[in-house]
């Protein structure tokens, strides 16, 4: 019987063995079903010149040469990868809308002996649920946002806390991004909505009933808008802030950016647009500093002469309610961990407040 899911709940805890996404490679590539494995019925060659047949030749024609193609491709992957699974296996299975894709797959592992079922509507009915999850409905969870100059180990600070059992949400490393001009990293961001995939899947493993700590952001990481109840339920969330002496962030930065800072020309190419903001003579002082290698006093003057002034007009406009501030003198492990120490002891009476 087809799982026909109302909440978005159902579909993240499931209950059965494997779910299998028939869709094509690419669809299956923006976005997919969290822990689905892609066993496509149709590449996207084949659903192009199906879907090409079907339009401007016949759509029996299309049916009949779909059909051969599915369970072709059906056979092989039984043969290969579906092949040591026992007869108590239960996969879970689902196309585009719950269409014919996916119950010819799911009719032939029925015949088999596996107990398949489908997701009715398919993808379009778990996308409906995580669009109104994150768009429509108001978001239970108590955030407190990390904030702080550009520098001070905001997105460390998480993973130290995560490892003292706070509840953390890393946006930057959901958004593979870090989050600035500079924050490109290897094998660039997901789609739009695979990243609301995997954010309804990391808040769906969060207890809403205690604070849950994220990382100040804008309403965009890279090319990725957050979407707007997350974004709302962040604006109205306390602060915790963070302080370190500049010095101490430039060498941070110069460590934590290295494989930016590692190609000059490219960096000079990022670097290039904020000349109509900051000016030829700061922007020209930069390259300067591209040009002798120096790593540590680039990092300095990007932060005082660009990100700071940034983030003192964004405080400006944003006001938050500043809940507490931890300050350090250095930025090394040590140092790391007892600024986590003191954000989880802020947090005690954020959550009694």
């Amino acid at each position: 019987m087809p799982l026909s899911p109302t909440a978005l709940d159902q579909i993240l805890d499931h209950g059965f063995d494997t779910v299998i996404d028939v869709r094509s490679p690419s669809e299956f590539a923006e976005d997919h079903v969290p822990g689905a494995i892609s066993l496509p019925v149709l590449d996207d060659a084949e659903r192009a010149r199906v879907g090409t047949i079907y339009k401007q030749q016949s759509p029996f024609l299309a049916r009949k040469i779909g059909a051969a193609l599915v369970f072709r491709n059906a056979a092989a992957h039984i043969e290969g990868p579906l092949a040591l699974h026992e007869g108590g296996w239960r996969p879970l299975v689902y196309c585009w809308r719950g269409g014919q894709r996916s119950g010819a797959f799911r009719w032939m592992l029925g015949e088999i002996g596996w107990r398949a079922d489908t997701i009715q509507g398919g993808y379009r009915s778990y996308r409906r649920l995580v669009t109104g999850r994150l768009y429509d409905q108001a978001l239970p969870h108590r955030f407190v946002q990390l904030g702080g100059y550009t520098g001070t180990a905001k997105t460390e600070l998480l993973s130290h806390l995560a490892a003292r059992g706070v509840q953390v949400l890393d946006l930057e490393g959901l958004a593979r991004h870090r989050g600035s001009l500079l924050g490109d990293m290897p094998g660039g961001q997901p789609a739009q909505k695979g990243f609301e995939t995997a954010l309804v899947q990391a808040l769906h493993a969060l207890d809403p009933a205690r604070p849950v700590v994220v990382e100040a952001e804008s309403s965009k990481i890279g090319a990725l808008n957050l979407p707007p109840r997350l974004w709302e339920a962040m604006k109205a969330a306390p602060w915790i802030e963070m302080r370190a002496p500049l010095e101490a962030r430039a060498v941070y930065l110069a460590e934590a950016y290295a494989d930016i800072l590692a190609d000059g020309p490219a960096l000079k190419d990022k670097l290039a647009p904020l000349r109509r903001f900051r000016g030829h003579a700061t922007v020209d002082g930069w390259t300067a500093r591209i040009d002798a290698g120096d790593r540590v006093g680039l990092c300095a003057a990007l932060a005082s002469e660009h990100y700071d002034p940034a983030y003192e007009t964004a405080m400006k406009s944003v006001a938050p309610e500043i809940h507490a501030r931890v300050t350090v003198d250095r930025l090394d492990p040590p140092a790391l961990e007892g600024a986590a120490a003191r954000i989880e002891q802020a947090l005690q009476s954020v959550r009694s407040s």
